[in-house]
Parts: structure tokens; C-alpha cells; sequence
């Protein structure tokens, strides 16, 4: 049997990971177990460090975090068909996910290690030609920008196909923050699902979103902002179905806008919320942090009521579950549009470093902040 090692989280709130020995993971029904060619950091990955103990409160330590990894299969479970030894893959890592810790197969389940345990509804087929490094950009920002354009719950958009309806059939749908993770991934998908996608970003991405599919992009810090997309979203054809608030001030812009636009479907998912501050690393950092999070859902609440628009966190809680709008964007959509480079990695990557030992620091490279890239570390 392999040996696994993995950087660890060694307690609730530790400042820094560790690297040691891990168990090798034994695949169960429909799963596999991959060795891990690269991962990707998201921002949740060292929030931990400060916020492990304020919300993710039902997580045990140690704990392995990180969710997006590629890399190659080396064991299947019972009842897998689709997969089989060798096969190059990306996968969401479910590491964090609550029914992972009620079941204790959570650390198993990181993608900061060699080995994870992988559920194969949240896993995709690579093009031989793909890069690991540019596929493991893709799997938890996909996944929370499909969660929010078609899960039921949410704006229950129709699911993007191969190849995709016609450009802006099915109606408009504004996306703020496009150039951001979640964002890139929006736009494309909502594009290839035959929606029309209005967007923003700054200037110097106004080229890199348009060119993932957006029909018109607006910068974020203009001060006529508002009329901008109202204007932007009134001269596309089709109802606006809702928008997709990423960002900063994203919420409260989006119900502004929608309030504006006759016939559009008064909905707002949100999935983003606001930029980490400086000082979280102290407790008191940290609850202040954490009121002005409370109070802005507080404001978002009252606004909706006034306006009539529904605003819901895009909270991703039904993921591991089969059948649902994302893993059908994995399984179904996914793997095909890849091949067909009908669908691009998105964001650029970023690679900062090789090995478990360099994740720690490309961890504050992301903390310290991106722009149309995510940062890598290759296995």
C-alpha cells in the first residue's frame, strides 16, 4: 500500500499548517482515490486559520484542508464505472463538507495531500492535453458558480450543454465580479447555458471577461455604476432571470438594479461575500469581522423586504448529494465541453511553488490578493 502525507491544520485556528504522515484512503461505493498532480488555493483554505473555531464550527482537528485538486486515479471503489486506474481527472475535494465530518472521512477527503478520497459525482475527465496545473483551477469555484445559477433553490437557471443554445435564448443574467474565481466561471457557464451575461470588473479585465462570453462589461468603480448596468441589461433581449452577486458591495447593487428592470426576476444569489479585512488574525479582528458580516445581512434583509428582492447566500450545503444541478454539470457537461475547448480554465493560473512544504506560502500569496488568477502548487 502507498504511503500518503499531508499538510495538516493541526488545531482550530493554528497559525500555520504542518506536514506529516496521513492515512491512505480506502475508496468506498462510488468513489475513487486520486494522486494528486496539483491543487489550487481558495480563500476558505486560510480563513481557516482565523475562522476555523467562529464558523465552521462542526470541523475536527487536526484537519486536512483544500478542495481543488487534479492528478491521476489509482483506485476505484465498488459500483464505479465510469472510472478506472490511470484515468486523468480534476475533482472537488469534500474535506470540509459536514457530512464528511459526521462520517469521519473528512481528512481523507482534503485535496492538501498525495491521495484524496474523491466522490466521483464531483469529479471530471481531463483532456489529455490539459495541463494538471491549469485544471485544478476549476473545481470549488465551478462548483459554487453552478450551485448558484441552477440549483433549484437558487436562480434554477437551465444547465449549460455541448454544444450550448443560441447566444441569449434563454434570457439575460447579470454576474458582478468577473474576472474574479467564481466569477470566470459564471460567466461561462451561464453563457453556454444560452444566457446573456452582463458583468464587471476593472478596465484592465474588461478584455480577459468579454472574452469568456460576457456581452458587456462595466467597471466596478465607475461612479455611474448603476445606471450603467441598468442601461447595459435593458438593451439585451429577454427577461433579466436574476443575478449572481460576487464581491464587495455586489448584493446591494444587484437588488438595486433588478428593482429597476421591469418583468426581471427579482433574485439575487450570493455568492461571495466581503473582502477579508486586515487584523483578522486576533480575536478581536475577528469579531469585528464577523458584526459587520451580521450587519450587512441584517441591511440586506430590510432591503429586501422594501424592494422585493429575494437575496439568498449561496451556501452550497447539498454538494456531496447525487443527483444535483452541479454534479450533473461535472459529469454531464463538463469533461465534454473541456475537450471541445468549448470551455477554458478560468481563472490564469498561478504557480507559486512544488510540494506539500510550499502550500503554506502560496497561501499568503492569495491572501494577499489576486486579480484574474489563482494560485497553484503543483504535487
Amino acid at each position: 500500500m502507498p504511503t500518503n502525507t499531508a499538510a495538516w491544520l493541526p488545531a482550530k485556528n493554528a497559525p500555520s499548517l504542518k506536514i506529516g504522515p496521513a492515512p491512505y484512503p480506502t475508496p468506498g461505493p462510488d468513489q475513487i482515490v486520486v494522486r494528486n498532480r496539483a491543487v489550487a488555493i481558495n480563500p476558505v483554505d486560510w480563513c481557516l486559520h482565523f475562522f476555523g473555531g467562529f464558523v465552521l464550527t462542526f470541523l475536527k482537528y487536526p484537519m486536512v484542508p483544500g478542495g481543488d485538486l487534479a492528478g491521476d486515479v489509482v483506485e476505484v471503489g465498488t459500483g464505479v464505472t465510469d472510472f478506472a486506474v490511470g484515468d486523468r481527472v480534476l475533482a472537488l475535494g469534500l474535506g470540509m463538507d459536514r457530512a464528511a465530518t459526521e462520517s469521519k472521512t473528512a481528512a481523507a477527503e482534503g485535496a492538501f495531500q498525495q491521495y484524496t478520497l474523491v466522490r466521483t459525482i464531483l469529479a471530471a475527465h481531463l483532456p489529455e492535453w490539459m495541463p494538471y496545473q491549469d485544471a485544478c483551477v476549476l473545481p470549488l469555484t465551478l462548483a459554487t458558480a453552478a450551485y448558484g445559477l441552477f440549483h433549484g433553490d437558487f436562480l434554477a437557471l437551465e444547465l449549460p450543454t455541448v454544444p450550448p443554445p443560441p447566444p441569449g435564448s434563454k434570457g439575460t443574467v447579470l454576474v458582478t465580479g468577473g474576472s474574479t474565481s467564481v466569477g470566470c466561471n459564471a460567466v461561462q457557464l451561464a453563457v453556454q447555458a444560452g444566457y446573456t451575461v452582463v458583468s464587471t470588473s476593472s478596465p484592465k479585465n474588461f478584455d480577459y471577461v468579454k472574452n469568456l462570453g460576457a456581452t458587456a462589461v462595466v467597471d466596478y468603480r465607475s461612479k455611474t455604476l448603476l445606471n450603467d448596468l441598468v442601461a447595459a441589461l435593458s438593451r439585451e433581449k429577454g427577461k433579466c432571470v436574476g443575478a449572481l452577486a460576487i464581491g464587495d458591495g455586489a448584493v446591494e447593487l444587484s437588488m438595486k438594479v433588478l428593482s429597476r428592470l421591469p418583468g426581471s426576476r427579482r433574485f439575487v444569489a450570493m455568492a461571495g461575500a466581503n473582502m477579508i479585512p486586515d487584523g483578522v488574525s486576533t480575536t478581536r479582528g475577528r469579531l469585528s469581522f464577523m458584526g459587520s458580516t451580521i450587519w450587512q445581512g441584517v441591511r440586506m434583509n430590510v432591503m429586501g423586504r422594501t424592494s422585493g428582492v429575494e437575496v439568498r447566500f449561496v451556501d452550497t450545503m447539498e454538494l456531496g448529494q447525487p443527483g444535483n444541478a452541479v454534479s450533473k454539470v461535472f459529469r454531464e457537461f463538463l469533461p465534454q465541453a473541456l475537450a471541445q475547448r468549448q470551455y477554458v480554465t478560468a481563472p490564469r493560473t498561478r504557480v507559486t511553488g512544488h510540494g506539500l512544504e510550499s502550500l503554506q506560502a502560496a497561501m499568503d500569496v492569495q491572501k494577499k490578493g489576486v486579480s484574474a488568477e489563482k494560485v497553484v502548487v503543483t504535487l
